[in-house]
């Protein structure tokens, strides 16, 4: 059984992860138990997992009276289905039901891990003693912790030591996240993208990023840096597919520094337009960085979307970034915050096509082998038997 605050239709790197889960699970053999949401109907059905919609909002699943529903409902699936593990999509809230079922159903959980999830549990339990025992109940109880990053993995063990749960150390395994190889490739065709968002068909080689507009995600970084790069390659622009709160920062930042019309927002594309936009590009940025205390890339999906279609990646060499971006093989490492680091890098790729070629190409590699949703699964019931054998 999956306990998943974050679940289809609801967008987000953790979401994907939890509908991925429940797509390529054998039939029948994943619960999924989430919240309410208005446009679920559209996609519930197209999975092949039995998902349980409570009665209530992702929001209201943070509130006790949501709580001890959410508890009780899973602890009665876990009975009903004969639950023998279950996956915890987030420390907190799900945690809580996650115990619950342990405590009333005796099923073993296991917390899946990201980043930001966990900078916010530790800053909590360094403030609240009451936010500190929860954290202990729920790390204590669990019967392996999975991180997705080496890390999310490190900062896990900060936790665990903050928490006194040193020895729970052995119970921690890492599984990096994946993508789909089949939908995101090379060679998808652009023209009706590029129609669409009156891209010009030839002449403009673009630097692609796919990301929620906000500051974690460096966006602002590569604009500062278009202008060293259209000096050595004036026939650069920068496409943004995504939406979100930094927008109009972003506009006034590229028209300040004169690059507004090299600057293409697309706006948000839908999961079935990405490899389009992905294959419109000769170098995927994503230039992530830490923010304040809490909010940091645990892994980044888009890296490995970007790498499955071919492209060479330059990224920031922040969080769990690392672990998705092989630095001098599928891609370059720069320091995230540094325009002009990012500049030589991006120079690089565009002069040495061959460089280019070749990060691109073992990418794609690495996204066959390693990075792809099916390996996922595969590691995540293997630890399944593993803990319940």
């Amino acid at each position: 059984m999956l306990l998943a605050q974050d679940f289809p239709p609801m967008g987000g790197g953790i979401a994907r992860l939890h509908g991925e889960l429940a797509r390529r699970f054998p039939p029948g053999e994943l619960i999924v138990s989430t919240p309410a949401d208005r446009d679920a109907a559209d996609v519930d059905g197209t999975f092949p997992a039995v998902i349980d919609r409570l009665p209530i909002s992702a929001r209201s699943t943070k509130t006790l009276p949501g709580l001890l529903l959410w508890s009780r409902r899973a602890a009665s699936l876990g009975r009903q289905h004969r639950v023998r593990f279950v996956y915890c999509g987030n420390v907190k809230p799900a945690g809580y039901p996650a115990r619950w079922v342990y405590e009333r159903v005796r099923v073993p959980y296991g917390l899946l891990l990201y980043g930001g999830d966990l900078l916010s549990e530790q800053h909590k339990i360094r403030q609240s003693a009451f936010k500190r025992r929860t954290a202990r109940i729920i790390f204590g109880g669990a019967a392996v912790l999975v991180a997705i990053s080496n890390w999310t993995r490190d900062l896990t063990l900060t936790v665990l030591g903050e928490l006194g749960l040193d020895a729970h150390s052995q119970r921690l395994r890492v599984v990096h996240m994946g993508t789909d190889p089949t939908q995101f490739r090379p060679g998808v065709e652009t023209a009706t993208l590029r129609k669409r968002a009156d891209l010009p068909d030839r002449g403009t080689r673009w630097l692609v990023t796919v990301a929620r507009l906000e500051q974690l995600k460096g966006i602002d970084t590569v604009i500062q840096a278009l202008p060293a790069i259209l000096e050595r390659a004036p026939d650069v622009g920068y496409v943004i597919a995504g939406r979100g709160p930094d927008r109009e920062r972003l506009e006034r930042l590229a028209h300040k520094l004169g690059v507004a019309d090299r600057v293409r927002f697309l706006g948000l594309v839908g999961d079935q337009d990405l490899p389009a936009v992905y294959n419109l590009g000769s170098v995927y940025l994503g230039m992530s960085r830490r923010v304040g205390r809490m909010d940091v890339e645990g892994f980044g999906i888009s890296l490995v979307e970007a790498s499955a279609c071919g492209l060479p990646v330059v990224a920031g060499n922040s969080g769990g970034i690392p672990d998705a971006v092989r630095d001098g093989e599928t891609g370059i490492l720069v320091p995230p915050e540094d325009p002009a680091a990012l500049a030589a890098a991006v120079c690089r790729l565009l002069t040495d096509r061959e460089l280019a070629t070749h990060l691109g190409q073992n990418g794609r590699r690495a996204v066959e082998t390693h990075f792809n949703w099916d390996r996922v699964v595969r590691d995540l019931r293997a630890i399944e038997s593993e803990v319940v054998s």
